[in-house]
């Protein structure tokens, strides 16, 4: 038994609760043991099998764990070494697991049975020869191997037939024959495009007798643009896209320009390692363009929860969740989201890099909130992005540049003097007190008890001895307990309206203070402080929770003289709330007061004026430009990113030890420096990471061949199944890296042109009892078509199919009363004209209600990533091809159409099935057809009004019920 072979019995074993180690011993070796005793292939499967349960990730007992090294071959907490390198009788594993003391012996009866002699002895033989240790399959680097030899020179087309062939020549199998043509273009084209041939493409190859026939039709087919729209449906699944937010209320999201990018992206053949990092960052990248952050919309896919009374927090939370784990799940094919709980079960991943990792998305700026905040303005027309980048980068260094200039007065301490709290009061059951700050001795308001929500504060100050006229006002909002806050946020607020008034020694108004402008703590925030001052709703805040202390300055545009004794009386509203109804008011207020020129020097200087305006000139063009609101990534600022910790157990009100963000020690290190989404990025793709190239190769396989190199497309860890053939995994994981230059067309290209993908589909009863599932690929793929493949399939047939691409999804025709939507009104408004006719990848999707063909076919709802759809065969897919609306409608069409071809029916029915399979149609089939048509035709006769519901002569009639039937035989829901 050939080592690949073996992995694979292996596997087995651990699933069976066979011991298949002994075949592989026996065939290595006359005593029944192998030479050398790997650790992958031998050790390794025992331990998954019996040990880790209680010595592995999730559970250490006695302080010994197998799936670490550093702890296997360390004391345990009774003193003793479980593994002693080179020396089994001080190794304490041999005892524990060869005692016949069912008390004494490991594991323990109650976990399983003893080890079997055959395994002691290989554990035994392990030790002896070093105990060396082997990191699993996945997370070690690819290597280069060179194609095999094989039994028949003439059979390979590329390299990789040479590794198809090898593996067949290992197991006695034989490659079936090539496919004839038409049978490989139906293939290529539906694999390719997600489309079926069209007639002409079918004479037109049949007629090619070029050498190079098949490789002008790949050519053609990648460089087609119903090629990206193929492709990008398949990334859908792994964004969790949806036109929907999801949760219960599932309210509408505007996300289609990412699903627009990514099928120009795929168009454009964007190498894989650029589509990653504009992906997951984007944003982060020097001069980001418009582009880059509609990239990023594929971590806004996340759910967002507007129902009432939520915990904005705990539903961030939940997204950033969201955002590690897929994208372990999508480029590193692991299932990282167990170490959200634990160590890894399996793998060698510690608990708390889990939260590492989180850390690099723990600072992003999306809050779960209805508005999607952070959103990017993208122009509803192409021709305006570059303006709009243009004018969204010179609005950005303008906020910098007046940023600078704010804080740096704002951050001068010299500049203010606190001012004392004489009375505070509020509106509602909002109480506040006044306290002093212990640290600082500053007078400051705290909010007790309930806070209402559009509350309105009414605060007296004193001011200072020695202000003599007031040039700027500045409030400080800090979470009532500043620790806690960094661990978990508190309510945050917005401060509505603020008005002020100078005041006497006795609480006499004197006049109102007018304020000419206002600015915080960020260049970029999500309210213009100066709305405060324009009692419009919005304002100065830290929306919707507060972690750190934030400031807000309200400027006078003169200084305001201000009499002696006098004092300030704020008046400040409250109005915005959190979904539920959940105040946002300041909670813990500070109050200063300056008298320091600077101020109004900075509103009057000609300089500062000129930003101001031109900001204002800049906003006012950009808001011309017609747009719809994207959410994309964006981080907070540097002082404002928050802290990550370890959950214990997983759970985020619990928090532990505080992390630093990093990828997993078995992978290296990002630098110190710049460890942030944009170097994790960046790490994905790079040649140090053992898992991208290959899992993106294994994912194509997949969609190529119906079953990835490895079976577990969402899996490479140790509970995942072995590859059929690693070292072609690895050949094509390395081409596709370095020759290919993460070209994904260049690396389909190569795959449907092998002599692999070539072959006949056809299954002899010898190969089907041998390899059912076709992993060692002695026959070409057969496969159901994908949902929407189904549906395009049947636009195409039917001679109504749009080519229009790209813009807002669409509503073809679906049952009535599939949508109902909790709290609101939306409803399924049928398309009319050709958007009725998109393809797909076009349709609205309602994560709470799929469109119900697709959901049918096996499509997932997209509230989480989806790595691979699990393929089913029911009888309700023939309902909805027999019977739903939108498939009548285009077997009526289709029936049109082939009449018009021809015109006896017996002709019409060849026509069709030629221009369904590319293939003429058998005799018998053809008698079938023809014998549907006539009963149909008499079913008509019978009763001509129900018949009439479907078309209006029978003839017509008769042909559509023909039509339908065509439209759901195997062959051709089959590629």
């Amino acid at each position: 038994m050939n080592s690949v072979s073996h992995r694979l019995a292996i596997l087995l074993a651990l699933f069976s609760g066979l011991d298949l180690s002994r075949t592989q011993a026996e065939s290595d070796s006359s005593e029944g043991f192998p030479r050398e005793v790997s650790f992958n292939e031998h050790i390794r499967p025992i331990f998954a099998k019996h040990c880790v349960a209680c010595h592995g990730g999730v559970k250490e007992a006695s302080g010994v764990s197998f799936i670490y090294r550093e702890s296997a071959i360390g004391e345990g907490d009774s003193g003793e070494r479980a593994i002693v390198p080179g020396d089994v009788d001080s190794s304490y594993l041999i005892e524990r697991v060869s005692d016949p003391d069912p008390d004494f012996r490991m594991p323990p009866a109650e976990h399983g049975p003893a080890l079997a002699p055959h395994d002691v002895a290989l554990l035994k033989r392990w030790i002896e020869q070093g105990a060396k240790w082997q990191e699993h399959w996945a997370f070690v680097l690819p290597e280069t191997t060179e194609p095999p030899r094989v039994s028949d020179k003439n059979w390979p087309r590329n390299a990789m037939d040479h590794f198809i062939l090898a593996r067949l020549d290992e197991e006695g199998l034989k490659p079936a024959g090539e496919g004839n043509r038409a049978s490989w273009l139906r293939r290529a084209t539906l694999d390719l495009t997600g489309l079926p041939p069209t007639a002409e493409e079918y004479e037109s190859f049949k007629s090619d007798d070029s050498v190079d026939a098949y490789e002008k039709v790949v050519d053609r087919l990648l460089a087609s643009s119903a090629y990206g729209e193929r492709w990008a449906s398949m990334w859908l699944d792994l964004a969790r896209y949806a036109d929907t937010m999801g949760y219960e209320k599932d309210p509408h999201r505007n996300i289609w320009p990412y699903r627009d990018w990514l099928i120009r992206a795929f168009n454009d053949d964007m190498p894989f390692d650029e589509f990653t990092i504009k992906q997951l960052a984007g944003d982060l990248l020097s001069e980001a363009t418009l582009e880059d952050r509609i990239a990023t919309a594929f971590h806004r896919n996340t759910q967002t929860n507007t129902e009432g009374g939520t915990d904005d927090e705990e539903f961030r939370t939940a997204a950033v969740i969201d955002r590690v784990n897929t994208t372990w799940q999508v480029w590193g094919a692991t299932t990282f989201r167990c170490v959200q709980c634990h160590s890894h079960p399996y793998d060698p991943i510690r608990h708390d890099e889990y939260y590492k990792f989180l850390s690099l998305f723990n600072t992003s700026r999306d809050m779960d909130q209805p508005d999607e905040f952070p959103v990017a303005n993208v122009p509803a027309k192409q021709e305006d992005w570059q303006r709009a980048d243009e004018l969204d980068a010179k609005a950005a260094g303008l906020r910098e540049a007046i940023f600078q200039q704010t804080d740096a007065i704002a951050q001068d301490a010299n500049v203010w003097n606190p001012a004392e709290i004489s009375k505070a009061d509020s509106t509602g059951q909002t109480q506040l007190k006044i306290a002093t700050d212990s640290s600082q001795k500053i007078s400051e308001v705290i909010a007790e008890g309930t806070i209402t929500a559009n509350s309105t504060y009414t605060i007296d100050t004193k001011l200072p001895e020695g202000i003599r006229e007031l040039t700027a006002l500045r409030i400080d909002a800090l979470p009532k307990d500043l620790e806690a806050a960094i661990r978990t946020p508190e309510m945050g607020f917005v401060l509505s309206i603020l008005r002020v008034h100078l005041i006497d020694e006795n609480g006499k108004e004197i006049s109102e203070v007018k304020f000419a402008d206002a600015f915080c703590d960020e260049p970029h925030p999500k309210f213009d402080p100066k709305k405060s001052l324009e009692h419009n709703g919005e304002g100065w805040a830290d929306h919707t929770k507060i972690s750190f202390p934030r400031y807000g300055v309200f400027v006078t545009s003169q200084p305001v003289p201000v009499p002696p004794g006098s004092g300030l009386r704020l008046s400040m509203r409250f109005s915005m709330s959190a979904t539920g109804a959940i105040a946002l008011c300041i909670q813990r207020g500070q109050f200063s007061v300056s008298d320091s020129k600077r101020w109004t020097e900075l509103l009057s200087d000609d300089g500062f004026r000129e930003l101001q305006s031109e900001l204002a000139e800049v906003k006012k063009q950009r808001n011309a430009i017609e747009g719809i609101k994207l959410p994309v990534m964006a981080e907070l600022p540097d002082e404002l990113q928050r802290r990550s910790f370890v959950f214990t157990r997983g759970n985020w009100l619990d928090k532990g030890e505080e992390v630093e963000s990093d990828i997993p020690a078995l992978f290296g290190s990002l630098p110190e420096e710049s460890a942030d989404r944009l170097a994790m990025a960046r790490w994905l793709v790079s040649k140090e990471n053992p898992l991208t190239a290959r899992v993106m190769v294994n994912r194509l396989w997949e969609q190529l061949f119906g079953m990835g190199i490895v079976e577990t497309v969402e899996d490479f860890g140790t509970s995942g199944t072995l590859p059929s053939h690693p070292e072609l995994l690895d050949h094509l994981a390395l081409r596709f890296q370095n020759d290919h230059q993460w070209s994904v067309k260049k690396l389909l290209r190569s795959i449907v042109l092998s002599a692999t993908y070539r072959q006949s589909s056809h299954a002899t009863p010898e190969k089907v009892e041998r390899d059912r599932q076709n992993r060692l690929l002695a026959r070409g793929p057969r496969q159901r078509l994908t949902a929407e493949m189904v549906r395009d399939q049947a636009l195409l047939f039917s001679g109504k199919l749009s080519r229009k691409m790209y813009g807002k999804p669409v509503m073809p025709p679906q049952p009535d009363g599939i949508w109902r939507s909790v709290y609101s009104g939306a409803k399924w408004e049928v398309s009319e004209g050709e958007n009725r006719y998109r393809r797909a990848i076009y349709t609205y999707w309602k994560r709470t209600s799929g469109y119900p063909s697709f959901i049918t076919f096996d499509m997932p709802s997209r509230e989480v990533c989806s790595l691979r759809r699990i393929t089913t065969n029911t009888p309700l897919q023939a309902l909805v091809t027999l019977n739903d609306e939108a498939f009548v409608e285009l077997a009526q069409e289709f029936a049109k159409r082939i009449t018009e071809i021809e015109q006896s029916p017996q002709d019409s029915i060849a026509a069709g099935y030629a221009l369904a399979v590319g293939q003429e149609i058998g005799a018998d089939k053809l008698g079938r057809l023809v014998e549907l048509y006539e009963t149909a035709l008499a079913k008509f006769d019978d009763d001509p009004d129900a018949a009439r519901q479907l078309a209006e002569t029978r003839e017509e009639f008769a042909m559509t019920i023909v039509a339908n039937a065509m439209l759901n035989l195997d062959e051709v829901l089959s590629r």
